[in-house]
């Protein structure tokens, strides 16, 4: 009898797993469902965002400058890096869905600090990639997209380190190893956003992966213009522009110490036109009084100032380009003379200037005995008018037949006196910042 009851114990033991084991697999079967929904659902989504990532090639003329990446900010506007269309004629995009190419010749918005170009493209429309516009926060996921190879979508993770400010400009740091052929390419975090614009670069002797945030898309987007030829980027000047220039006035510094008034010279028009064009830019805008030399004067024009963080060291970053050495018998570093900045003859033997930056003499009086010593440092001879000019009005001659001077103040030499006087810490930047407002034209 027991035993009888042992074995109708076991049987309905055995009967109640086998109910229960049934619901488990169908559980399963309906998780498995609905994650490969999922999964779909997403496919889907950055399929549609393909349409909007473009390969980008770089033209002038019919001669290939840079190849990399970009993506539709708007239906017919189209983000990547400036560098990669510097001095280009035309720009050849292919999108990520497509083997045709579309041509771009026009640009609505750029920032040259930021190294962000919108081209207009007038032949396709496309449904925009949206931006983050906030702060990604640190340990979010990063995603870059690569073409499709046969039916599959190819993402790459990484993760956001931070935002920081990394020589002079606010990026983000992200893991994704970024090369050459997708700069320019869309980084986005899990919703989809694009946080910013990727690239790569060697920053404290390391290769380090970035994105440029997508909060200055943004802004260029608000402030955008009527399309305008690449052509007018390159950084030389037609004659039609340089007849212009050569009629202005002179230019305002609208710093925050005061006004200071400029005279360009003709005599040095590769100088003029350069200066010219980036004012035109706003290029100047916020950026830094960032050397100040007692008994020589002060500098500014350095990209890495605008949103350079207190104490930090700066001063090292243009526009991306120098400017061939223009030194002009008779002009002379006497106080109130403008010149451009380059790096040592050790590592610059053809002695090219600074793209933007610039510097305002503002000087000391010099003795005979002194102007004797440099000409014979320096291999150099004072004309009588330097002389006089040095034991009056003073000036820099140590600088003289090596730096191209290219303008003059006009107005405002009491404002460059009052920020010489300045205190500065050990790398000559002002301790309390001072900054250039805007520049001004006067026609």
């Amino acid at each position: 009898m027991n035993r009888l009851v042992a074995i109708l114990f076991i049987a309905l033991y055995l009967l109640s797993c086998g109910t229960k084991e049934k619901p488990a697999k169908e559980n399963t079967a309906e998780a498995s469902e609905t994650k490969e929904a999922q999964k779909q659902n997403e496919d889907e989504e950055w399929a549609e965002i393909l349409s909007a990532l473009v390969k980008i090639d770089s033209y002038d003329g019919s001669r290939i400058l840079e190849s990399g990446q970009g993506f539709f900010v708007g239906e017919n506007l189209v983000v990547t890096k400036y560098s990669l269309v510097t001095n280009a004629t035309q720009v050849k995009l292919t999108p990520f869905d497509g083997e045709k190419a579309f041509a771009a010749t026009r640009f609505v918005a750029f920032d040259r600090i930021n190294d962000l170009i919108i081209l207009q493209v007038d032949s396709v429309k496309r449904t925009p990639v949206a931006l983050f516009t906030g702060v990604a926060p640190q340990t979010a996921k990063s995603i870059y997209v690569a073409p499709k190879t046969g039916k599959t979508i190819q993402l790459f993770s990484g993760k956001v380190l931070n935002l920081a400010t990394v020589r002079g400009t606010k990026l983000y740091r992200i893991t994704n190893l970024i090369r050459n052929s997708q700069i320019g390419a869309p980084v986005f975090v899990s919703n989809r956003k694009a946080i910013g614009v990727a690239f790569s670069a060697t920053v404290d002797y390391k290769q380090q992966s970035f994105a440029i945030p997508s909060m200055y898309i943004s802004e260029m987007l608000n402030k955008r213009e009527d399309a305008k030829a690449l052509e007018v980027l390159k950084t030389t000047s037609n004659a039609k522009i340089a007849a212009e220039n050569a009629k202005i006035k002179g230019l305002v510094l609208e710093t925050e110490a005061g006004d200071i008034t400029l005279k360009l010279f003709n005599e040095t028009p590769a100088y003029r036109d350069n200066f010219i064009r980036l004012a035109k830019e706003h290029y100047f805008d916020s950026l830094l009084v960032h050397r100040v030399i007692a008994d020589f004067g002060i500098q500014s024009g350095a990209a890495d100032t605008r949103y350079a963080e207190p104490k930090a060291s700066v001063g090292w970053k243009g526009p991306g380009y120098t400017i061939p050495s223009h030194i002009v018998p008779g002009l002379y570093h006497k106080r109130g003379m403008i010149g451009s900045p380059r790096k040592p003859d050790t590592h610059n033997q053809r002695r090219r200037s600074d793209g933007s930056q610039f510097y305002i003499v503002s000087g000391r009086i010099y003795y005979d005995h002194e102007l004797d010593d440099l000409e014979k440092q320096n291999d150099y001879k004072f004309s009588a008018a330097q002389r006089n000019a040095y034991k009056t009005i003073g000036g820099a001659p140590h600088l003289d037949g090596t730096y191209t001077i290219f303008g003059e103040v006009i107005s405002g030499m009491d404002v460059v006196d009052k920020i010489v006087k300045v205190k500065t810490d050990d790398r000559w930047r002002p301790v309390e910042d001072i900054r250039i407002k805007q520049v001004r034209i006067l026609k």
